[in-house]
């Protein structure tokens, strides 16, 4: 029972210090998201827009960008306003920055890390404790509690695990 609860948080292959891959974020999500901010850009108050500001793209930048403005049914130029103005009003990060929500869920799967090696280092106290054929006094005792804090280190990594998710999913939001 001790060796199910450990596994249940702690895996063998992870290793302690190991950096785990953050989870790829549905490309659905993105579009969605990106579908929104273009679809929120307000109109210009004297009905049109007359400031320009010319950017250079390569061939495939301005063919993805082309694409994607398609595939929301709007002009490559109103596309490349809207996310602009997004990422100027705080709604849109650039690749690579970091936010503080970012951080937030680093230090969450940090965490989830550290508290599966106790389960880990746990149920290998335990094995050690039933490997030996006969039970010595104290042994019961040590395994009920082992059994009761493998509980705990699985609820706790589920939770931290779920704290993260919902982290990700409000950041993809």
């Amino acid at each position: 029972m001790a060796e199910e609860l450990g596994h249940q948080g702690a895996p063998e292959q992870e290793q302690p210090g190991a950096i785990a891959a953050d989870p790829p974020l549905p490309r659905a999500a993105e579009a969605a998201a990106l579908h929104r901010v273009a679809r929120r850009r307000k109109p210009d108050p004297n009905g049109q827009r007359k400031e320009r500001v010319d950017a250079r793209y390569s061939l495939d930048e301005k063919t993805e960008i082309l694409a994607m403005a398609r595939s929301l049914n709007i002009a490559g130029a109103h596309y490349v306003g809207a996310v602009v103005m997004a990422h100027v009003h705080g709604d849109l990060a650039l690749p690579g920055q970091r936010a503080e929500r970012d951080d937030y869920i680093d230090e969450l799967t940090a965490l989830r890390r550290e508290v599966a090696a106790i389960g880990h280092n746990i149920n290998q106290i335990t094995k050690k404790v039933n490997s030996g054929g006969h039970l010595r006094p104290g042994d019961t005792a040590l395994l009920a509690q082992a059994e009761h804090t493998l509980t705990a280190v699985a609820a706790t990594v589920r939770d931290i695990a779920s704290a993260a998710n919902q982290a990700v999913a409000t950041k993809a939001a």
